[in-house]
């Protein structure tokens, strides 16, 4: 299936006393390389985080960024530890003791003192499936995007081949007429240089010369790359890396018909064949 390699999509979610969201961005790459922004708090997620990635993602330049903030609502946020009130207070009786004499201080006091409140938190076990859950829809809506742009990409290189072969018919059809334009123009040409010319010899050079100016097999290998890029473009697997060298392969025959052409019609069908081929490259650049 084709895939286009750039993408967004974002999620959100509530764990507790905390609200949790994730944006993940794609560009083309031409490896699958991916890079996690996390707070401190979900770092243990990290080797997770890119397993779900790199099995829903082939190729592309992924970033994935997760935000945590805690949650404003009305009432108690936080807790008193006793156990910390506990010891705080044997810490200052034994201090008052070695003191020439006690100073008081209030509840607030305590309250101050660091350790002493505490906040509701998640536990780590509900923390990871909340988030992994999360990273899972933002991921699920990420490839449905990748995959409707790919179809886009597709339907393109598609009406891109179709003029492709289009041209190479034209080719095909005027071949022929190019081929006896160049033997009746090298006739005359030696008929004014020769007084008696070798028609013989003149026959074996004009069938080496036809030959070489031949571009039927470039025309075939055309037709037969054109047809498994068709073919490359409803295959299940990433297709990107082998569409993108069959347009080397594609333009490789286009300059050669160029260069062999020795006809204003064919140096332009040439002309049109690169153009559709770099139209196409383009495109699959961004082909997953």
């Amino acid at each position: 299936m084709i895939r286009s390699m750039t993408a967004f999509s974002g999620a959100e979610t509530e764990l507790g006393n905390l609200t949790v969201s994730c944006e993940i961005r794609s560009v083309n790459h031409r490896y699958c390389d991916i890079t996690l922004k996390l707070p401190d708090r979900l770092r243990f997620l990290e080797v997770e985080m890119r397993s779900a990635i790199s099995a829903k993602i082939n190729r592309g330049k992924i970033e994935c960024t997760v935000n945590c903030k805690k949650q404003t609502k009305s009432g108690q946020s936080f807790y008193v530890n006793p156990d910390a009130v506990i010891a705080l207070l044997e810490a200052t009786q034994a201090i008052e003791q070695q003191m020439s004499g006690a100073l008081a201080f209030s509840a607030l006091d305590v309250l101050a003192f660091p350790g002493i409140q505490q906040e509701p938190d998640v536990d780590s076990g509900s923390l990871n499936e909340g988030v992994m859950r999360m990273i899972t829809e933002a991921l699920t809506s990420l490839v449905a995007t990748r995959q409707r742009e790919g179809a886009q990409l597709k339907l393109l290189i598609e009406e891109r081949c179709a003029k492709m072969r289009s041209l190479v018919m034209l080719a095909e059809q005027r071949m022929p007429e190019v081929l006896q334009l160049v033997r009746i123009r090298l006739k005359d040409r030696i008929i004014e240089l020769v007084a008696q010319p070798d028609f013989d010899r003149l026959e074996q050079e004009l069938v080496i010369l036809t030959q070489k100016l031949d571009i039927a097999e470039e025309l075939d290998r055309l037709n037969t790359h054109i047809t498994e890029v068709l073919r490359a473009l409803t295959q299940p697997e990433a297709a990107g890396r082998r569409l993108d060298f069959l347009m080397q392969e594609l333009n490789r025959e286009a300059n050669t018909i160029g260069s062999k052409s020795n006809d204003k019609e064919m140096t332009r069908i040439s002309i049109e064949l690169k153009v559709l081929i770099e139209q196409m490259r383009e495109q699959i650049q961004n082909i997953e």
